[in-house]
């Protein structure tokens, strides 16, 4: 009893440690890039609808590259993919100190930073975990390895805030490049105890255990054209879409907006850090809850929250506290939709081509993380402020909790009555 405990211990811990490490540091130095751009404005005269404009097509790079880094991990396996990307990471960050123009700033930050953190995210991490975890621990680590980003979130904000306050915005930006490179030796490890973990029992239950048999047994191609014509699938792209478009508006411009009121950029460090830190808690709770509720209901209310939390914070007075208590309230619900939508794919199509089918939701995540930073950076050149970008995110998270209610989800297990 202890020996076969301790075999199904190894790929559970062993797989999500370091998952959540790996993704700790793409995700962590990539969602800090918000400090930049007012002194890199400052530096270069670039113009924020311009950085802005960078920062955007990151967004929409990072959702593209994962279901192509997904079906290559698939196809090839995942630590070459992975370290391939840390590479183009650091690389990003270390020439964006030489850009001084818009389409340099496009090519650096927009490809190849993006590329490379789109090479170590979600997709093909929750993929690999999915693999070497029976399906009641599935949801728990998606929400683990989701933590990961947050905790990266935490330690990266205000660590990037004082760098460029001490040392200029280049200085810190060839940090973050070094920094980034860290993620290498989790990545070796991550691929031994996946190796190890596929000689289990638990993982040999993880492949076995898929919802849908038939589905999984096809090729990606066909299962592809299987997921486009699904109501739900396209359903869960839409919600998607508006979690995007609020996560990259918030991290673009959540500094911006508290210069505009005058505040010092330290509240846009300490502000950026409790979203990562409340968002631990958020992505536990989610992942802990998908295996008690069904999921579909999980994003509803998480969506609905954020709506009611903008609200609050249009008619709160703009000082340091209030940042500080919206940072709390978003922080909670920022991204604890990507464990229940992930799980909602694995549902829906079993975890054969999780990596490319969730990859493929990110690309509708980051389409609105597109829209999100860019059109930031337009509306605060053309109005001088942000009013109009926050009620169009009030509209989009409400419009986005009704649509989960009719995406097709089997009731838990637990909850269906013996015959």
């Amino acid at each position: 009893m202890k020996t076969d405990s301790m075999t199904r211990g190894v790929p559970t811990w062993g797989i999500l440690l370091p998952a959540a490490m790996i993704v700790m540091v793409t995700m962590g130095t990539r969602n800090v890039t918000g400090l930049f751009v007012s002194p890199m404005n400052t530096s270069t005269g670039i113009g924020i609808a311009g950085i802005s404009f960078a920062l955007a097509v990151a967004q929409f790079v990072w959702g593209v590259s994962q279901p192509i880094f997904g079906a290559l991990a698939d196809r090839y396996g995942s630590v070459a993919v992975m370290i391939f990307g840390s590479v183009l990471l650091a690389l990003g960050f270390a020439l964006t100190p030489l850009m001084g123009s818009e389409l340099g700033l496009v090519f650096t930050i927009g490809l190849l930073s993006a590329a490379g953190a789109g090479a170590g995210s979600f997709s093909i991490l929750f993929a690999l975990a999915a693999r070497n975890l029976p399906p009641e621990k599935r949801s728990f680590g998606a929400g683990f390895i989701n933590a990961g980003s947050s905790f990266g979130q935490f330690v990266f904000a205000p660590l990037a805030e004082r760098l460029i306050a001490w040392f200029g915005w280049m200085n810190a930006m060839l940090t973050l490049a070094v920094l980034s490179l860290g993620s290498i030796p989790m990545i070796w490890r991550l691929g031994r105890r996946a190796t190890e973990g596929a000689r289990t029992p638990a993982a040999a239950a993880a492949a076995d255990s898929a919802p849908m048999p038939a589905v999984t047994e096809r090729g990606l191609r066909e299962q592809l054209a299987i997921a486009m014509r699904d109501r739900s699938y396209l359903l869960i792209h839409l919600g998607f879409f508006t979690c995007g478009f609020h996560v990259a508006f918030l991290l673009t411009h959540l500094p911006g907006e508290i210069a505009v009121c005058g505040l010092p950029t330290t509240v846009s460090g300490v502000s950026i850090a409790v979203i990562g830190l409340a968002n631990i808690v958020g992505s536990l709770g989610a992942g802990a809850l998908g295996n008690h509720y069904r999921m579909k209901y999980l994003l509803f209310w998480t969506y609905l929250a954020r709506a009611v939390i903008v609200l609050a914070f249009l008619a709160a007075p703009k000082v340091a506290l209030t940042f500080y208590l919206f940072a709390a309230g978003l922080g909670l619900t920022f991204l604890a939709t990507v464990a229940p939508t992930a799980g909602l794919v694995g549902k829906l199509f079993g975890v054969r081509h999780l990596a490319t089918l969730f990859g493929l939701t990110l690309v509708s995540h980051q389409v609105g993380g597109f829209l999100g930073a860019w059109l930031g950076g337009i509306a605060f050149e053309r109005t001088g402020g942000y009013q109009w970008m926050w009620i169009a995110d009030v509209v989009l998270a409400t419009m986005a909790a009704i649509v989960h209610l009719p995406i097709r989800e089997a009731p838990l297990r637990a909850a269906t009555a013996p015959a």
